[in-house]
């Protein structure tokens, strides 16, 4: 007989309960650090107080009132955005994927409204990942992903990650735009290199194509700067935001120039929830911190901590860990041993981490996770690293 919840999820046995910070609260009392922070949500872990202060005062005043008025949390929250980015407007979702469904339609009726309504292909690449959404699975194109669900939205191209010279052969006069992330998250914690996105960016505007980032796991703070394409010192057309920027809260945004959304006009695209006050207002809360170059400072200080205590992780649990690899608070650890088998001994640890694509667990912890914890954090990998190699 089918579970009363639809059973497309393959859970791990435990039920939280509530949240402090850093770690969570089992049902049965166990405390338990968690590195996955909600796969990258949890930007300023659980129960933040300012979090709480933000969604309280106006949960107490306005929960919604659709966007057929105006919304004053949600001009604050798309004032702040746009001061602190490239963009130049914004569009508030409820999730990535959400993001991504308005980030293709926007690239194509950017370039139908330029009378150019054959250029609808968007390139993408291998190990990706954009949402659930029928566009979300396209974009991806994986069989794991797309698999028992066609037909497929058309117009994808993908490639594989890192082929150059593909990537030139693929543009054609059909190509609307490239669709990235800079750090891959479910495919394993692949980071693009700088000199690669910068390369992206010429190609895009020598070609006169769009250039669409993915930030919905890698953006928000999570790689030590506010946005992850900034290491790089570029700026995309779109990008989609969505976990950290609600910290918690369902909330999701598409980021764009002006030039980018012409074709975004009154009655072209909408959403009942997108950008209401409870979501914006946790949204203007974890703006406020996470854009401040003082907490970025210091995630920098404590990802470097981070990544030196890996870095001893794996040289001393060579049978276990192949090597580390990310940016900033989004770190790999790459196995030799089943990924899945080192997250499950993490659980008798009490350390929660997320397997991801090329046997790699993630590591995303609050940003704000102080120096004890992460000590801690290593010290519980160690543990479960030191049975899995006894196993």
């Amino acid at each position: 007989m089918i579970p009363t919840i639809l059973p497309t999820y393959s859970r791990a046995p435990m039920s939280f309960v509530k949240g402090e910070g850093s770690w969570l609260v089992e049902a049965d009392g166990r405390r338990f650090l968690d590195l996955g922070a909600g796969i990258a949500v949890n930007a300023l872990g659980h129960a933040n107080p300012a979090l709480v202060d933000a969604l309280t005062e106006q949960a107490g005043a306005l929960w919604h009132t659709s966007n057929l008025y105006q919304i004053p949390k949600q001009q604050e929250l798309a004032d702040l955005l746009t001061e602190h980015t490239f963009a130049y407007t914004v569009f508030f979702t409820n999730s990535g994927t959400e993001s991504c469904e308005l980030a293709v339609k926007m690239a194509r009726k950017f370039w139908f409204d330029k009378g150019s309504p054959e250029r609808t292909e968007i390139i993408t690449f291998s190990g990706s990942f954009h949402g659930r959404s029928s566009a979300g699975i396209a974009a991806a194109g994986s069989e794991k992903m797309t698999k028992g669900f066609g037909p497929l939205l058309p117009g994808f191209v993908h490639l594989e990650f890192g082929d150059h010279d593909a990537l030139e052969a693929a543009i054609t006069a059909n190509t609307a735009a490239i669709l990235i992330e800079p750090v891959q998250g479910e495919g394993g914690i692949r980071p693009v290199p700088d000199q690669c996105l910068k390369g992206l960016r010429e190609l895009c505007d020598e070609k006169g194509i769009l250039l669409i980032l993915d930030e919905v796991q890698c953006g928000v703070g999570r790689t030590g700067k506010l946005f992850a394409h900034e290491w790089a010192g570029i700026e995309p057309d779109i990008m989609m935001v969505a976990k950290g920027i609600g910290g918690g809260f369902p909330l999701g945004a598409v980021l764009a120039t002006e030039n980018a959304a012409s074709g975004m006009t009154a009655g072209t695209h909408g959403s009942t929830y997108g950008g209401n006050p409870l979501g914006c207002a946790v949204g203007c809360a974890v703006m406020k911190v996470v854009a401040d170059p003082e907490f970025l400072a210091d995630v920098n200080r404590r990802a470097g901590l981070l990544r030196q205590k890996l870095e001893g992780l794996v040289a001393s649990n060579p049978d276990v860990f192949e090597g580390v690899r990310g940016s900033g608070m989004m770190l790999g650890l790459l196995c030799r041993a089943t990924n899945t088998d080192v997250v499950a001994a993490g659980y008798a640890e009490q350390v929660l981490t997320v397997p991801a694509a090329d046997n790699v667990i993630r590591l995303l912890p609050p940003l704000n996770i102080s120096d004890e914890e992460l000590a801690e954090a290593v010290s519980r990998l160690d543990a479960a690293a030191k049975t899995v190699a006894a196993a």
